[in-house]
């Protein structure tokens, strides 16, 4: 196994189950860098940029309140 942390006796289920893991991290990383992603980013971080700026709103009254 070439990962350093894992070693070789531990049972073959928990070795599998950290294959698994760590080939689902890697999934989760690459489905990041697809074409595209980059605008998806850019606007999350637009939206989250102009509600910091924007103050927050007051509660308004109702008409016919006093």
């Amino acid at each position: 196994m070439d990962d350093p942390l894992v070693s070789d006796d531990l049972d073959p289920r928990e070795m599998e189950r950290i294959r698994r893991r760590d080939r689902e991290a890697e999934a989760e990383r690459r489905e990041l860098m697809r074409p595209g992603m980059g605008k998806v980013f850019k606007q999350i971080l637009d939206a989250q940029a102009k509600s910091a700026e924007e103050p927050p709103k007051r509660p308004g009254r109702k008409r016919g309140a006093p």
